[in-house]
């Protein structure tokens, strides 16, 4: 018997195991490892086990989690939607049927769903009203994102200034640890557009990715959400309040396929509103007041009022896995649609579709469709509120709660001991 499958070792090695087992399978589920090393290395020097056997394991561990009185209720009720991302997986791998919603549904707690074309088509009309030019709204909507993009010779520039003051707004509102840091690089050849690679010990590496250039008013965003207050903040938080003071070693692996992500991707989503402004204007001031010394044009009203009115076009990218994965379209059939609902030019309606069709990354994107409005709706305008999001292990069906039966979950989490200031 394989120590994986070994259900004497305790619920938070075997998580760890089978994270690790699995990843052997799909290029990019351990997006983070920073656990035992040796605990790494014994997996990797195993043969791979067989999908089916980890699906089984994965409903083993389940049973064991919901028996096991030891363990604290919230860390149980974590690992449990955690371990039924990773069994869904292993299950999809081995073959058992299951159509695409249920599938992110098990992953990652919450259920896709489409945005009716009518909704789509009001967005249309709102843009349409505020985007500058003539002519039809497609191409004039392509053509003005087109025009902001960031001149190449001034991009890594541009992501340092902005970084730089980001960074000291996530410092004065929730604190960051001493000796955290970001890299930041320009790469090639990758379906995303961005991607931190957290490295442990407070490090990240975050990759931008230039096969299309990089536009001005997503810029601030994109930065933010990588490292300031997204990605990097949370890893590093985590470090520091439950793998170092509290021995929570569950949180030194980071795993596609969990609603670890959707969380994750809703509170980068939501951290440029979060330490800058929740108004529009507001955030694009801030932009502006990085990208215009560089020599980078950047009209504040006119970003803004596109920024407001497109909005409703994110949920386009659900629309288009929908239809690949549900549906069965073609590629073809799909980047037309993201043409012509998302107002793409066709190159990003490409990329998209390049994406959603990634073997990792197919069933990803509903992090970022519904992981925003989620996390959106549980903080409310309330920055302390967000904190928890950067801190505690909270889940998706946690946040849907009314807000009295999270806050005590919270309040038995605190009364633990979780500590909410950094090293």
């Amino acid at each position: 018997m394989t120590p994986l499958l070994d259900a004497d070792r305790d619920h938070v090695t075997r998580y760890l195991e089978l994270g690790l087992a699995l990843g052997r399978y799909v290029d990019g589920l351990v997006d983070a490892y920073t656990g035992p090393p040796e605990l790494a290395a014994a997996v990797a020097a195993q043969p791979p086990v067989a999908p089916a056997r980890l699906a089984d394991a994965a409903r083993t561990l389940l049973a064991d989690l919901e028996v096991d009185a030891e363990l604290d209720a919230t860390r149980r009720h974590w690992l449990g939607a955690q371990v039924r991302g990773l069994r869904t997986t292993a299950g999809r791998l081995a073959g058992e049927p299951s159509s695409y919603a249920d599938e992110v549904e098990a992953c990652y707690g919450v259920r896709p769903r489409m945005v009716p074309e009518e909704v789509l088509a009001e967005t249309h009309r709102r843009l349409d009203a505020v985007l500058p030019g003539d002519g039809a709204l497609g191409p004039r909507y392509a053509a003005w994102r087109e025009a902001q993009a960031v001149p190449g010779d001034r991009l890594q520039a541009a992501v340092a200034s902005l970084a730089e003051d980001l960074r000291e707004r996530t410092q004065r509102r929730f604190g960051l640890p001493e000796g955290e840091h970001v890299d930041f690089e320009l790469v090639t050849g990758q379906p995303w557009a961005g991607f931190n690679y957290y490295l442990g010990g407070l490090r990240s590496r975050v990759a931008i990715n230039v096969d299309l250039p990089v536009l001005s008013p997503t810029l601030a965003h994109l930065v933010a959400h990588e490292a300031y207050p997204g990605h990097h903040t949370e890893h590093c938080r985590k470090e520091v309040d439950l793998v170092r003071r509290r021995r929570w070693l569950e949180e030194t692996i980071f795993l596609v396929g969990t609603p670890q992500c959707l969380l994750a991707e809703g509170l980068a989503d939501l951290g440029l509103e979060v330490v800058v402004s929740a108004d529009a204007e507001e955030r694009a001031e801030m932009a502006a007041g990085h990208l215009r010394p560089l020599g980078i044009p950047f009209d504040v009203e006119v970003v803004a009022e596109v920024a407001t009115a497109g909005e409703g076009l994110q949920g386009v990218r659900g629309n288009v896995a929908m239809l690949l994965h549900d549906e069965g379209v073609g590629a073809d059939e799909a980047v037309a649609y993201a043409e012509r609902w998302a107002l793409l030019p066709r190159p990003r309606a490409e990329k998209l579709v390049s994406f959603l069709t990634d073997s990792t990354w197919r069933a990803y994107i509903t992090c970022y469709v519904e992981g925003l409005p989620l996390c959106r709706r549980f903080v409310a305008g309330e920055p302390a509120r967000f904190e928890r999001l950067l801190t505690e292990q909270l889940t998706p069906d946690q946040l849907i709660h009314p807000v009295a039966d999270l806050d005590d979950v919270a309040g038995r989490t605190r009364a633990g001991g979780s500590g909410a200031a950094p090293e």
